[in-house]
């Protein structure tokens, strides 16, 4: 998706980079000003087709989110990233409608819509720091914790190691954050002690899994905060975002520009 909207921004620049490129008071002689203008068949070809994806985008997410639509059809995370793609697409065709031309209520509409986009890159971010379960579904820390096992008591039932590794092996599990060298002091020892191939791989992969599920126990806490802060931030710009686009779509029909229709 990453690669359609690089594809499609690269296009976009590309076939009007004249136009945009010459300066606002002289955009008129130009001679693709009817079609590249906000309201020529090209540019507002490109703000109604802009807009609906990005309507599309936060409707289909909000539906599926909050009331279940769709849910025997696609998960949760992979609406997620459609909800993205759109609503990344969308904004970047909006930008191009403008021919970078900004002011008014359209700027108001236009930096609401980048701060939008700007706070779903961090919500994006943030979201996925918080374990889920295949569905998309928030786990909480008790399920989380749940998901932890005694680290040292598995190892001894399925592979036999001394007191020096089994300490060795805790003091990296309790760490809160072990660090690289650690890691590879316990593989050192793992070879010193000539363990098989297979048998070092499988305790390292134990090991490795549970830093790692310690690591998200200790973030999960702190990005359910940061996550419900984050609402605060990314609803009222995409609130006022929406109520300025109705308004500037009310007052284009007003005025008479109807597109092709």
């Amino acid at each position: 998706m990453v690669a359609i909207i690089v594809i499609a921004t690269a296009y976009l620049a590309y076939i009007g980079y004249t136009y945009y490129n010459t300066p606002l008071e002289e955009r008129f002689y130009h001679s693709q000003h009817k079609w590249f203008k906000p309201s020529g068949i090209y540019g507002h070809g490109l703000g109604i087709v802009g807009t609906l994806l990005i309507l599309i985008g936060v409707t289909l997410y909000i539906a599926r989110k909050r009331y279940n639509f769709l849910s025997k059809v696609i998960r949760l995370k992979y609406l997620l990233e459609f909800h993205i793609f759109l609503c990344t697409l969308g904004p970047i065709m909006v930008l191009f409608h403008t021919a970078f031309k900004f002011g008014g209520i359209v700027s108001i509409a236009f930096w609401s819509m980048v701060a939008v986009v700007l706070s779903g890159v961090v919500g994006r971010f943030i979201y996925i720091q918080i374990p889920r379960t295949l569905e998309g579904r928030e786990l909480t820390l008790n399920e989380v914790k749940g998901l932890k096992t005694d680290l040292s008591t598995t190892i001894n039932e399925e592979i036999e190691v001394d007191d020096q590794l089994k300490q060795l092996i805790l003091g990296i599990s309790n760490a809160e954050k072990p660090s690289y060298l650690e890691i590879r002091k316990l593989k050192n020892e793992l070879i010193k002690k000539k363990f098989p191939k297979e048998d070092r791989n499988y305790i390292l992969k134990l090991v490795k899994d549970d830093v790692s599920l310690t690591g998200k126990i200790n973030r999960l806490l702190l990005m359910q905060k940061l996550f419900k802060y984050w609402h605060v931030a990314h609803l009222p710009f995409a609130l006022i975002m929406l109520i300025i686009v109705i308004i500037h779509i009310a007052i284009t029909l007003a005025f008479g520009y109807k597109w092709i229709f």
